[in-house]
């Protein structure tokens, strides 16, 4: 079993029940939650739309590996009516986007995959939840924990 979080984002309509109801399909396909973060209201990333986000992040239990997980989330987001997948830096509003940010302390590099998610260091919209829940865990690549990294970036 390993450790996952995951990044979860929804800014079309009814967000909060877009969310739980995602995190329902994660806890039947893809592993046990084990912590979930409060729901933030934020502001849309690299992209301008009129839909503020709700966000959150979620620690699951899961026997699956990285590009199972991927896979898992990429079909959620599907089922839950996401049809464009952001790509290249060109974002969209959608009903549900699911990031994985960590499994465990492992680095993957592929094409596929890159973990930890490289960008999430610099969304406060992740590291908001994340250091909420899980503070002192110690981000594999920078050596730093997600606490003290949600604290450098809130002052930004």
């Amino acid at each position: 079993m390993a450790q996952v979080y995951l990044g979860l984002g929804s800014n079309l309509g009814n967000k909060e029940q877009n969310l739980h109801n995602t995190i329902q399909k994660i806890e039947k396909r893809i592993g046990k939650v084990v912590s979930l973060s409060a729901f933030y209201v934020t502001t849309p990333w690299g992209f301008i739309s009129k839909n503020d986000f709700l966000n959150a992040v979620v620690c699951i239990d899961s026997p699956l590996q990285p590009l199972e997980i991927l896979e898992e989330t990429q079909k959620i987001e599907h089922q839950m009516g996401r049809m464009d997948k952001s790509t290249n830096g060109i974002y969209y509003d959608r009903p549900i986007d699911i990031d994985i940010l960590l499994y465990g302390n492992l680095i993957v590099e592929t094409e596929k995959l890159i973990l930890p998610h490289p960008l999430m260091t610099q969304r406060l919209f992740v590291m908001q939840p994340l250091a909420e829940i899980t503070p002192n865990m110690i981000h594999p690549v920078l050596g730093t924990t997600m606490r003290e990294i949600y604290c450098s970036i809130k002052l930004l």
